[in-house]
């Protein structure tokens, strides 16, 4: 028995690229039962081009207007995933990038049995990768695949392309609830969060990328700080995210002093200076990428800048004289001694952050039945320790 499908469409000002896409997309699905659902963050008239087309369109369309940008095109692959009308679902770009003529070939794949997720690649035998056009995008798409490979041996082992956007799922196999997307690396967490219960299984067919017909690549600057802010967080859990910025901060502490010093500056002026600067700088950091989820149920900024200021501007007062102390009496250099105080001062930071600049405005006043919470601070820390650093994506 075929499959019914549900081909999911992640769109973002694509107007010119629907009809096209309809058309191949309608005749690659030709005798199947199956629907386009359309997810759009459009800010021009793709919705009105969309309901043009379903008009006199050989298959069911359908499509979905999201006011609000949450997570990017990751997140309108979780809406789509959920609104789906049949439990196979195929994930393609807007851009006409990902060959609908494909569809076939990715739907017989998985109705041989042995794959929950069949991933068109760029990387194998038949595969081609030029639609990514210049050297510089082929070779940062290519170390991004290895860097992602290698912190994620056991659950990617066998893709050779787990950052594609152009995949089947089988909808039942997923754990819809764990995703947690962060830009356009959708294949990545539902490989790493999805299968939850049973680890998926993959399977790859040959991609010919094509070029962009319509439209600029959404590919930025600011897309690969959150790449890599969220293959932080999937391989390491929160902690490891906050560590990574913390050594950051550090590393930026450690270069400010040097400077400072080799200045002429006191190493305890210029430690105070490096801590400073970095406090600012790793609260911003903090904001945008460890606790982003968390900030809307959280006290206001200017409530959580005061409070993560104040914690660390009393441990950097506490630090520094310790680490005065360990030069003085250890003869350790002030670089070395610094690095000592604030790999010690992490965890402290790190829990004062969790348990109360982010912790929910409505968990602190009462629990769920309207009383005030009965949990000791010795199990909140617990429940925080376990819940954030204690979440890495493979494990």
């Amino acid at each position: 028995m075929s499959a019914s499908v549900t081909v999911i469409v992640p769109t973002f000002n694509e107007r010119d690229n629907v009809a096209e896409l309809v058309s191949r997309t309608a005749a690659a699905l030709a005798g199947r039962e199956a629907e386009i659902l359309f997810v759009d963050d459009s800010s021009d008239d793709t919705m009105a081009e969309i309901a043009r087309v379903s008009a006199s369109a050989p298959v069911p369309i359908r499509g979905i207007h999201r006011e609000h940008n949450t997570a990017g095109l990751g997140g309108a692959v979780v809406v789509g995933l959920a609104e789906a009308a049949h439990d196979v679902c195929v994930v393609m770009d807007g851009d006409l990038q990902h060959p609908p003529e494909l569809l076939p070939t990715m739907i017989a794949r998985y109705e041989r049995g042995d794959a929950d997720v069949v991933a068109a690649s760029r990387y194998i035998g038949g595969g081609d990768s030029a639609g990514l056009g210049t050297a510089v995008r082929l070779g940062v798409s290519k170390a991004a695949t290895a860097v992602t490979k290698a912190m994620f041996l056991r659950r990617l082992w066998r893709s050779t392309d787990p950052m594609t956007g152009f995949f089947l799922v089988d909808r039942s196999r997923l754990d819809l609830d764990t995703l947690r997307p962060e830009g356009f690396k959708i294949l990545l967490e539902i490989l790493v969060r999805g299968g939850e219960r049973r680890e998926l299984r993959i399977a790859e067919v040959p991609l010919e990328f094509a070029e962009r017909r319509n439209g600029v690549s959404k590919a930025s600057l600011r897309q690969g700080a959150t790449f890599l802010a969220h293959l932080a967080r999937l391989r390491f859990g929160k902690m490891g995210l906050f560590a990574m910025i913390g050594g950051i901060g550090a590393v930026a502490n450690i270069g400010i002093m040097w400077l400072l010093t080799h200045l002429g500056m006191d190493y305890v002026l210029a430690a105070i200076i490096g801590a400073a600067v970095t406090i600012v700088g790793n609260f911003v950091l903090q904001e945008l990428f460890v606790f982003r989820d968390e900030r809307q149920d959280a006290s206001r900024l200017w409530v959580r800048f005061a409070a993560s200021v104040s914690f660390n501007s009393i441990e950097a007062a506490l630090r520094i004289p310790v680490m005065a102390l360990m030069v003085e009496t250890w003869r350790l250099s002030a670089v070395l001694a610094t690095a000592i105080s604030l790999v010690v001062a992490f965890f402290a930071r790190f829990l004062f952050h969790a348990l109360v600049v982010y912790a929910p405005r409505r968990r602190r006043a009462t629990d769920a039945e309207g009383e005030p919470p009965t949990d000791t601070a010795a199990l909140r820390v617990m429940r925080a320790i376990d819940a954030e650093a204690m979440r890495p994506g493979e494990l």
